[in-house]
């Protein structure tokens, strides 16, 4: 009897020191790592559309090969169906790298911990600015002349689209929250889904004006050669820092500076950078911090419960 309670003593000790190394070896586990992370067998990557969402899913497939190639992980190129879809799908953490434009980052960021880890340059520029198309003969000169317009945007959920030209409508003409803007400034609004979308809501008089990123017509030329001609600019909002690559914070911090890194060395590469430039109109990858989206921050909050997502 002393002999088998010595066994079991012996083999209970054993395999508590083996449950402490497996603990303290936690790197060699599939899909874990030292700090807590996640190294998954597959990251997905998430786009929105700013443009025909089968020209992006096409488009990013050898941006995701070769991420995968140089990470020795499988990646997927995602396109999600709006801006919240692709923060919704971070959170569930069922996209974990996403290319999110500045609002979205913002909601990401508050509401799920996503991380910025860099964003777009353009035009030599970290920032860009949102823009008020018109039709050139339709009389409307400046802002004021939009009350009792028709206002196309590409989405809600769109930094450079909706979220600042609001705010500094909102601002300029004395109304407290978007819907209040949507109902009483405006006679109606449509939410056209992308930026080139919403221009050609304007270009084919379905709305008296678009707010987009500055310059979509560049991006409408070939299908619509007139389109500079037939479209004017009458305004444009404050800076907006560039849209972002962000992560979740399930992932592994070794694997986050990886990726990093490898976006960083894709400047090199010619392939690369085309196309990001087809997707986004990135001319390059440049760090980025959250401190730089302090002022998109601070646009949201200010009528944040009044935006419906």
């Amino acid at each position: 009897m002393r002999k088998l309670f010595s066994l079991l003593l012996v083999l209970g000790i054993a395999l508590f020191l083996a449950a402490c190394g497996s603990s303290e070896g936690g790197d060699s586990a599939e899909g874990s790592s030292g700090d807590g992370g996640e190294k998954p067998d597959t990251i997905v990557m998430g786009f929105v559309p700013s443009q025909d969402s089968d020209t992006i899913a096409d488009t990013v497939e050898p941006l995701a090969k070769r991420l995968g190639e140089e990470l020795g992980i499988e990646v997927q190129g995602q396109v999600m169906t709006s801006y919240n879809a692709l923060v919704e799908a971070m959170g569930a953490n069922q996209v974990q790298v996403g290319f999110i434009p500045a609002f979205g980052y913002v909601l990401a960021n508050e509401q799920y911990g996503v991380e910025v880890i860099l964003k777009s340059e353009r035009y030599g520029s970290g920032t860009y600015k949102a823009q008020y198309l018109v039709r050139t003969d339709s009389g409307i000169e400046e802002l004021a002349d939009l009350e009792g317009k028709i206002w196309a945007y590409p989405d809600k959920g769109s930094t450079s689209g909706y979220l600042f030209p609001a705010n500094q409508l909102m601002q300029e003409f004395g109304y407290e929250s978007g819907p209040q803007l949507e109902t009483d400034f405006f006679s109606n609004t449509l939410s056209a889904g992308g930026h080139d979308t919403a221009a050609i809501a304007v270009y084919e008089g379905d709305a008296d004006v678009a707010t987009t990123f500055d310059d979509v017509r560049t991006e409408l030329e070939e299908e619509y050669p007139d389109v500079m001609d037939k479209l004017k600019v009458i305004g444009h909002t404050q800076d907006i820092p560039n849209d972002t690559i962000s992560v979740t914070k399930e992932l592994d911090d070794e694997l986050v500076k990886e990726i990093k890194e490898i976006f960083l060395s894709f400047n090199e590469d010619e392939e690369m950078i085309k196309i990001m430039n087809e997707v986004y109109n990135w001319d390059a990858i440049i760090e980025a911090s959250d401190e730089e989206y302090t002022v998109v921050k601070d646009t949201y909050q200010k009528f944040k419960d009044n935006i419906e997502l």
